[in-house]
């Protein structure tokens, strides 16, 4: 039986980009400096990585799943490399009952389904304390980030706070194992 590998899940607007409220243009996006470098770093040591987002702008009728993905295949390439495994989205807008929409933690946990991931030795990255409660549902630890719109931390139940994406893999770095 194959070793299961630990994952950094992480969000995507706010997080790992800039933050520009139901993002449907591709010319909007802009990956924060560093995120790249840091997601190869990740990569190097073995951990899988996870992209995980809510887009409630496509179950809003703000904008189309084409839009989406185009939107996405440009956050791709400004990061190169294929450094991403897997992305999962939720499109779910907030207030229908859902299991992937964060903070539930379905999009962690078909991603733990789909690539044998070692839940108690993985995290998750996010800007928003939805991010954070998303991780504990699933029962992995939490980083928050001061790099989105909600940049106050002070109440904030993640496990560590850091300033940006490549401060937060430090920590993942000195923190995780991966065997």
């Amino acid at each position: 039986m194959a070793e299961k590998t630990p994952a950094v899940f992480f969000d995507r607007d706010g997080t790992i980009m800039q933050d520009v409220n139901y993002c449907a243009d591709p010319q909007e996006v802009h990956v924060f400096p560093c995120v790249a470098e840091s997601l190869r770093k990740l990569k190097g040591r073995g951990f899988t990585l996870i992209m995980i987002t809510n887009q409630s702008g496509i179950g809003r009728g703000y904008f189309t799943r084409e839009q989406y993905e185009a939107v996405q295949m440009e956050v791709l390439r400004q990061l190169g490399d294929a450094l991403i495994d897997a992305t999962y989205f939720c499109p779910d807008p907030p207030g229908i009952e859902s299991q992937c929409r964060k903070p539930a933690p379905g999009m962690i946990l078909e991603g733990a389904r789909e690539y044998d991931i070692d839940l108690p030795n993985s995290v998750m990255v996010g800007d928003k304390e939805i991010d954070v409660r998303c991780a504990h549902n699933a029962g992995i630890k939490a980083i928050r980030v001061r790099t989105g719109f909600e940049t106050n931390t002070a109440d904030s139940s993640a496990d560590w706070v850091a300033e940006n994406f490549s401060d937060a893999a430090k920590i993942i770095l000195t923190e995780f194992a991966v065997p």
